[in-house]
């Protein structure tokens, strides 16, 4: 008899996403006439840059002819794509990288859930809260969460990123083995110093703990005392993995693109007490489960960093930046607190009254035909607020902006 993997019974029902999606849809079952305006996913919404759509099309130009025809590639990436991100994403910042530390994936998702397999089932593990749900589901579907009791999981620091304390996690009292931080953050729109960040590697270094840093946001910081990479910050080498995306940065939600960062100098103990460096392990993993990115994504991502290619990426982001702007200026004049939006694609909005999330989810559907999404999906921290993006075309922004002032005027 087979026997299913039990963990994922401890799962919630759904994805925090499919639960929205079912209620959005079923408000447009009983609703058929209503414009809904989604600013509740984080998808894109503004079209490849014409770069990318360039090399696109020359490289399935490749793919029409056998001379230029490319099968399987390398599981790692193409060694033309890892330069390019070595050059252009790390050296400008004083970060030196080997193009061998360069895992191109499929999304920053994928390589989030799957990283944790590089080490015990038993380590304990930290995140911020409110949190990217990837993070603490996929430990539970390996068993390393515990259970679920009163919010919490029990085998699951929690890092509570409130307004008493500016939305910063206080490190942690005692030592753990695992520790996920998003900057910019998601879902709150935040931003982490240099010199909160440097607290982070120390501690990992003073407790031989492992970093996830997942960096998926970084090309929407506009204060340039903000870094960009954990790497930035001296000794950070050895205990940290830093994932990166192109979904939001140049509009890949469609295209699947990303890349991780598993420097040499990172190592783990066994049980006996040697140091092994992560790296080989990392790349027998990908080996062994991935056939690596297809070559028109990787053609498409190596175009981000060509001259045009960083000009228009860029005036896309200003384009998603400035919709924050706008939001985020329009809320604050009709008396709600907003935070983030300056330095990040997300706005994380305190709901009036306290009023729980899920509960003014479903008024700002009805009220006024807007999607947004709870605060509560996004760890116990996050009940009382809501996460709005600013992914979506400048006319509706600019239309929910209005539809909440009539509703709030009503």
């Amino acid at each position: 008899m087979a026997l299913i993997n039990e963990h994922f019974l401890k799962l919630q029902k759904n994805y925090l996403f499919a639960d929205i999606a079912k209620k959005v849809n079923a408000f447009k079952a009983t609703h058929p006439k209503a414009d809904v305006i989604s600013l509740g996913i984080g998808d894109v919404t503004q079209p490849l840059c014409p770069a990318v759509i360039e090399a696109m099309h020359k490289a399935v130009d490749d793919m029409a002819h056998k001379d230029t025809f490319h099968g399987y590639g390398p599981e790692q990436g193409y060694l033309w794509l890892r330069e390019a991100i070595v050059k252009n994403d790390f050296l400008p910042r004083g970060v030196h990288l080997d193009p061998d530390e360069i895992f191109v994936n499929d999304g920053a998702k994928s390589d989030t859930g799957n990283i944790g397999e590089l080490v015990r089932w038993d380590n304990s593990m930290a995140v911020t809260d409110p949190i990217y749900p990837v993070y603490v589901d996929s430990n539970v579907m390996n068993g390393r969460s515990g259970y679920f009791e009163n919010g919490h999981w029990s085998n699951v620091t929690y890092m509570p990123c409130t307004e008493d304390n500016n939305f910063v996690p206080v490190i942690p009292d005692h030592r753990v083995d695992m520790i996920y931080l998003c900057y910019p953050n998601n879902p709150t729109g935040m931003v982490i110093t240099r010199e909160e960040l440097r607290k982070w590697v120390n501690y990992a270094i003073h407790n031989d703990s492992i970093i996830f840093y997942d960096a998926a946001y970084e090309a929407f910081i506009r204060d340039e005392n903000i870094p960009h990479s954990i790497y930035e910050i001296r000794g950070a080498r050895k205990v940290a993995i830093e994932f990166h995306s192109y979904s939001k940065t140049a509009g890949f939600t469609g295209v699947r693109c990303g890349y991780t960062v598993v420097p040499k100098e990172l190592t783990a103990a066994t049980m006996d007490g040697n140091r092994l460096p992560l790296n080989p392990f990392w790349l027998r993993r990908q080996s062994t489960k991935f056939n690596g990115t297809s070559y028109i994504s990787q053609r498409a991502a190596e175009a981000i960093y060509t001259p045009e290619g960083k000009r228009q990426t860029q005036e896309t982001i200003n384009y998603y930046m400035e919709n924050a702007r706008i939001m985020h200026e329009a809320l604050s004049q009709l008396g709600f607190k907003v935070y983030g939006g300056t330095d990040a694609p997300y706005l994380w909005v305190k709901t009036p009254g306290n009023t729980p999330s899920w509960q003014f989810f479903e008024e700002l559907l009805y009220g006024a035909q807007i999607v947004c999404t709870p605060g509560v999906g996004f760890g116990p921290s996050g009940e009382g607020f809501v996460r709005l993006t600013s992914f979506g075309d400048r006319a509706n922004c600019i239309e929910a902006m209005e539809r909440i002032r009539k509703w709030m005027n009503k």
